[in-house]
């Protein structure tokens, strides 16, 4: 295989969500296990949804999950060739105009339905002389544009549902520009496919019945070379069935950076949620081998209870270097930041746990002290410093020796004190960090 071009292509109208990042990484995966290009396509034709800002926060969002573009395009920037793409086909005779309203339209549907005929469009633009076309604008209206299908069968080998073939005299001649002159998806899509190289196209289910049509318009545009590949995955849905959607905001990227959730996580969930690769932790993006054959052929629930608990997981083996830069943004950092990860990494499920515990080992804090006796001859027993990994164990092992306790009775009030809490870290780790001016303060 030749090195892969591929493309994500949302639309700047909102907030990607937990599907959207699906394909993005699914692309940008493919890309670069093989030596590719990832581009990302703002698909922004729609002037009045599109917004820059949320074209930024997608860059944003990407950037956090690891997925940094080759190069970014925008389609308000290309309309110049949508429009000598469609002078083409009009050269050719594949785009007609038509000049039906949408009540019209709906009422054609519905008399065919009504008559058990399927609703495909009746190619009553293309009988129009110039006389009805010039009678019809000088009422007003404006002409839609529709793109003439062969009626044939299209086939191809989709690389994630095998053999796929669509009969398009199903089909009904889609629109490709409205009475508003804007374009809709298909023909900018395909123009920049063509322009870009673009040589896999890999996106969602919903998109397989599109599939047929852009295959006829590539050969319309582009005879002299072969047309992308294509593999369609399955879609996410919440972990109660339903859609994703991004004018909902429900699962999107930004709302889940905000909970804390791990970058690492959310890719691997989302990459492997579906497929027959079981979920995983991975310390890196590109350790999420990708095969599109595993992918499910049918939608796959994300839940978020999987996700945090992911999230935990994931930070509990992170070496201190993949974390060090955002330990610092919460107060972690110097000689002891290594051992200090270390030792509480196992006992958060999000890095901002970290500051619970940066407070309980270099700040003052309220240690509960039971047993005060007890405590009083622990104080007495401490070591001298310098202290290292040793200093607990030589500790209680002299406080058994002294005072027979063992098991809770030993630990447990010594945890209070240390720390202010009935669970959390090794305390051998701990002890050197609190060190023995703080420990003996504490036990008082």
């Amino acid at each position: 295989m030749t090195a892969p071009i591929v493309r994500f292509a949302p639309s700047p109208t909102g907030r990607i969500h937990i599907g959207n990042a699906r394909t993005a990484l699914y692309n940008w995966l493919f890309a670069k296990s093989r030596g590719g290009r990832f581009i990302l396509r703002f698909d922004d034709t729609d002037l009045a949804r599109s917004r820059r800002e949320f074209a930024d926060a997608i860059e944003v969002d990407l950037r956090w999950l690891g997925v940094e573009p080759d190069v970014i395009v925008r389609q308000s920037e290309r309309f110049a060739l949508y429009g000598a793409a469609m002078d083409r086909l009009r050269a050719a005779n594949r785009l007609y105009a038509c000049y039906e309203t949408q009540e019209e339209l709906d009422r054609k549907r519905k008399r065919q339905l009504g008559r058990g005929l399927p609703p495909v469009y009746d190619r009553a633009g293309l009988a129009l002389t110039a006389d009805d076309r010039a009678r019809l604008e000088a009422e007003g209206r404006k002409p839609h544009w529709r793109f003439l299908l062969d009626r044939e069968v299209v086939a191809w080998d989709d690389l994630s549902r095998g053999s796929s073939r669509i009969d398009c005299a199903s089909l009904s001649d889609p629109v490709l520009v409205r009475e508003d002159g804007a374009y809709l998806y298909t023909l900018p899509s395909v123009v920049d496919d063509i322009d870009l190289g673009v040589t896999h196209v890999i996106r969602g289910e919903d998109h397989v019945t599109n599939t047929a049509v852009q295959l006829q318009l590539f050969k319309a545009l582009a005879p002299e070379r072969a047309p992308p590949q294509f593999a369609h995955h399955n879609l996410l849905a919440t972990a109660s069935g339903e859609g994703l959607s991004k004018r909902t905001g429900s699962l999107s990227i930004s709302s889940l950076r905000e909970q804390g959730m791990e970058a690492l996580a959310v890719a691997a969930l989302a990459v492997l949620t579906g497929t027959s690769d079981s979920v995983r932790v991975v310390a890196a993006l590109d350790e999420l081998a990708l095969d599109l054959s595993h992918v499910s052929h049918t939608a796959a629930k994300f839940d978020e209870a999987d996700l945090a608990a992911l999230t935990a997981r994931t930070l509990h083996g992170l070496p201190f270097a993949a974390v060090a830069a955002r330990l610092v943004a919460l107060g972690v950092e110097g000689a002891h930041a290594e051992a200090f990860w270390l030792a509480v990494r196992g006992n958060i499920e999000t890095l901002a746990g970290v500051s619970e515990w940066r407070a309980v080992v270099f700040d003052e804090i309220e240690p509960v002290r039971e047993d005060a006796d007890y405590l009083r001859e622990a104080a007495a027993a401490l070591p001298p410093e310098p202290w290292g990994a040793d200093t607990w164990r030589i500790w209680t092992e002299a406080l058994k020796a002294r005072t027979g306790r063992k098991g809770r009775a030993l630990f447990h009030p010594l945890r209070l004190a240390l720390t202010g809490r009935d669970k959390g870290p090794e305390l051998a780790a701990l002890l050197p960090l609190i060190g023995r001016e703080k420990a003996l303060a504490r036990l008082g």
